[in-house]
């Protein structure tokens, strides 16, 4: 079962699970996620953000997705003299719970256009133990 760190349990998969800004919507990181085929498929909008600015980590059963920018915009006049100079940076961050039994080989990531799609098993995959033989000494 995948669950938003935000919170708000994710039993039903559309019931008001992004953290949400003034006006009702959610501000960064906009997440779409389907089920499909045994997977949970996650589209995350993170639009100016480069491949390299986004971090994936798996702990403890959460997905925590990072996305961090930097920005510097500059004006000058028609001598070369600086009039407004603007810097923005910022990070955001979403967490899902995906399971206890889910490990990173089983995630997958690509990344596309400002849009980061991930996929992950709803279940943890079954493992199949290796007979390990005991020597005789």
């Amino acid at each position: 079962m995948l669950n938003m760190r935000y919170y708000p349990v994710f039993d039903n998969l559309f019931d008001d699970f992004f953290t949400t800004d003034s006006q009702g919507t959610s501000s960064v990181m906009k997440t779409d996620i389907v089920e499909k085929d045994g997977n949970y498929e996650l589209s995350i909008e993170v639009p100016g953000v480069k491949k390299e600015d986004i971090q994936m980590e798996l702990k403890d059963g959460y997905l925590k997705v990072t996305a961090s920018h930097n920005t510097n915009k500059e004006d000058k006049d028609k001598e070369g003299r600086i009039i407004r100079q603007e810097r923005v940076s910022g990070s955001y961050s979403r967490s899902f719970y995906v399971g206890e039994g889910i490990h990173q080989e089983d995630v997958k990531a690509s990344f596309d256009n400002g849009e980061l799609k991930i996929v992950v098993p709803k279940e943890a995959p079954k493992q199949i133990e290796e007979n390990k033989f005991i020597p005789i000494e």
